[in-house]
């Protein structure tokens, strides 16, 4: 947990700021209704695993587990095809 603790201030940022609910609102006209995760969030997910250290999405994994800290996040699944 060590490594990611320069993260929880970039969480309590983005909990009093939200900005994963302007993105979600901003991208609202292309919404799927059938998504099952939020786009703003999931956004705000990548960008804390760069802010982090990630290179790729799946670099993700490493913060998946600390629920209690980075909250839920949606699995990244390579695309099909």
């Amino acid at each position: 947990m060590v490594p990611q603790s320069g993260a929880v201030l970039l969480i309590a940022t983005a909990r009093k700021t939200a900005p994963d609910q302007a993105i979600s609102t901003a991208l609202s006209p292309w919404h799927n209704p059938r998504a099952v995760h939020d786009a703003g969030k999931s956004l705000l997910d990548v960008a804390l695993a760069v802010a982090v250290g990630g290179v790729c999405l799946a670099d993700m994994g490493v913060l998946r587990p600390e629920t209690d800290v980075f909250g839920p996040m949606a699995p990244i699944r390579p695309s099909p095809g």
